[in-house]
């Protein structure tokens, strides 16, 4: 049975099974925090530069109040001890600016690109990861999971995941980075003011936490929402024809707009908390700065410039802003995190999800004969189900027979036909072919050697051949011919078929698929009732194909017509998940009230004939 996957409902071991998919993507995803830090560390220094630069200005003009000493300091290090020109200091403080915003460019330019290349780079790994995953699942997983929740998590979970990413990589690191420069520089200046910022933090931290906690839930319905909307759109854009046939349109409006309106409900009350997030943000930060303003003031007028310059305040406003810009970063981030938890567990849930059905170790990859054996089996798709769909079902079958089963609508005729090739594992009893128990075979090798044509047959966009192909990779031309010649269809190999085979017939696509499955050359071949689109005339022609030319491979016809399955060498009547009788056509219509009733029902005139 699968893994219990609650332990990637977390968000640690969410974050922990993403991160297997971030693989060759590892370097761009250093390099661009790395740019990106030297991009803040250059625009932090380009205001201290500039207040080095008034600075200098003011004490070359011989009109310094309070000298700065630091530029004192830096000019007379570049002029030495005599007196530097006005120019002159401004020309190489101005380089010095020029220098050091052509290095935070490039450095931006490169963080950006390797930002673009990791977190594009890591969705394209994850949906690649995801697919094939799915590609492993048993058809017990594909239950748990359904096509349209799939569908939705692999793309739009996946945006949200690669948003979260490359803001991670590049803006959750620009933004601490710069506050963290941006409030050293501001120490630097004057480490009173500084400490106003400080004090606002906690309140912003702590609201933003409680944000989180009350909007994440809301996420968590929302996806659901989603993959209903989804399954909704799948089912009306599959079902187009009978939608339109039955004049139902409106009725598939309604039950959009419905689905559409729970998840719009559910996005209203996410996003209204999540609104909470700004006027919190500039709460903190504006009263900061106003605050910045007022104690600034005063220390410039009370103490005539002695304990802070107006050029050190232009300074420090201009930090102060950098904070508050590295605050609104960390808020979008923040919003973008608590959008893409959901998608992180939804996607680790598919990636932790382990199938039900693997090939044991030493397994068995020779599938000698296509001899089939039931022992004492019985089957449930779910283990909380409260019946079992087969029951106690013994059955030998012999390579090479013909073998017809027939039976109710619900009588499990597909459940017994799945367990051969390990679609579904058995609940209690043992299947065998060849006389090896299926769960000893190597899954792949199993499934080569059994080939099915399923209730629902499927066509791939692409043309014939490419679709035939899927039979036989390495099929020739003349092979297809032939196959197709089988399955009593002529069609030209560079036909195109549209996605699921909606140009073609329900006659042609069922032969189609049949001619697909005899490329296989199997053992074993199962046809589930995929011939019910075709008349009788053609219905015996196939058949007495598969006499001729795979008499060693050992067929299994499910019906409902007894026209179809009365010259097998063994007639299977299925009842209520149990085999209700097994013989050949005359003993079946000799001893069997359900066959005979059922055979009558169909040949009425053969009855009369009798009577007569």
């Amino acid at each position: 049975m699968a893994k219990n996957t609650t332990n990637a409902t977390g968000f640690i071991p969410a974050v922990k099974t993403l991160s297997k998919s971030i693989r060759e993507y590892k370097k761009p995803s250093l390099l661009a925090p790395f740019f990106v830090a030297i991009e803040v560390i250059l625009e932090c220094l380009i205001p201290f530069v500039m207040t080095l630069l008034l600075g200098a200005m003011d004490y070359i003009t011989a009109n310094p109040t309070n000298p700065n000493p630091i530029s004192v300091k830096i000019v007379k290090l570049i002029f030495g001890n005599s007196q530097p020109v006005l120019l002159t200091t401004i020309l190489w403080f101005g380089l010095a600016l020029l220098l050091l915003a052509f290095l935070s460019l490039t450095c931006g330019a490169l963080s950006g690109r390797f930002c673009a290349v990791a977190s594009s780079g890591f969705a394209k790994n994850l949906r690649k990861d995801m697919f094939y995953k799915i590609q492993d699942f048993s058809f017990s997983n594909i239950d748990k999971f359904s096509s349209s929740s799939l569908i939705t998590r692999l793309t739009t979970d996946v945006m949200h995941v690669e948003m979260s990413y490359m803001m991670i990589i590049r803006t959750a690191i620009r933004s601490p980075f710069m506050l963290i420069f941006s409030m050293v520089m501001a120490f630097t200046i004057n480490a009173k003011m500084a400490l106003i910022f400080l004090c606002t933090t906690p309140i912003l931290a702590v609201g933003l936490v409680l944000i989180m906690t009350k909007a994440v839930p809301f996420f968590h319905r929302i996806f659901k929402k989603y993959d209903k909307m989804n399954e909704s759109v799948e089912e009306n854009i599959s079902g187009m024809r009978v939608v339109k046939s039955y004049v139902r349109e409106d009725y598939e409006k309604e039950k959009f707009d419905k689905a559409s309106s729970n998840v719009k409900n559910d996005f209203i009350k996410a996003e209204k908390i999540i609104a909470l997030n700004g006027p919190l943000m500039n709460f903190c930060v504006y009263t900061g700065l106003i605050a910045i303003y007022i104690v600034g003031s005063s220390l410039i007028i009370n103490s005539n410039e002695a304990l802070l310059k107006m050029t050190e305040l232009q300074s420090f406003m201009t930090y102060s802003f950098q904070m508050l810009m590295s605050l609104m970063m960390l808020s979008m981030i923040m919003v973008q995190m608590i959008m893409s938890t959901a998608s992180m567990k939804r996607i680790a849930e598919v990636l932790n999800e382990e199938s039900t059905i693997t090939s044991p170790e030493n397994a068995v990859k020779n599938v000698k004969d296509g001899s089939i054996s039931f022992k004492n089996v019985s089957f449930k798709y779910s283990e909380k189900a409260e019946r079992f769909a087969l029951s106690n079902v013994n059955l030998e079958i012999e390579s090479g027979q013909t073998i017809g089963i027939i039976g109710g609508t619900g009588s499990s005729k597909s459940s017994l036909v799945g367990l051969i090739p390990r679609l579904y594992d058995v609940n209690e009893g043992i299947v065998e072919v060849a006389g090896v128990n299926v769960k000893d075979y190597d899954v792949e090798s199993l499934r080569n050697a059994v080939a099915m044509v399923l209730q629902k047959n499927v066509l791939f966009s692409g043309t014939v051949r490419e679709n035939m192909q899927w039979g036989d990779k390495f099929a020739t031309d003349d092979e297809i011919k032939h196959a197709l010649s089988l399955a009593q269809i002529d069609m030209d190999l560079d036909k195109s078929i549209e996605q699921g085979g909606v140009n073609v017939s329900g006659g042609q696509k069922q032969r189609l698929c049949i001619a697909r499955a005899l490329l296989k050359k199997p053992k074993i071949l199962i046809l589930d009732d995929s011939t019910s689109a075709v008349d009788t005339k053609t219905d015996a022609l196939i058949r007495k194909s598969f006499k001729e030319y795979i008499p060693q491979t050992t067929k299994i016809i499910i019906a409902q017509r007894i026209a179809s399955v009365e010259d097998a060498d063994k007639i299977i009547i299925m009842d209520g998940g149990a085999i209700s009788a097994i013989g050949t056509h005359e003993q079946l219509l000799a001893n069997n009230e359900i066959y005979k009733e059922l055979y009558y029902s169909q040949n009425s005139h053969k009855k009369d004939e009798e009577v007569c």
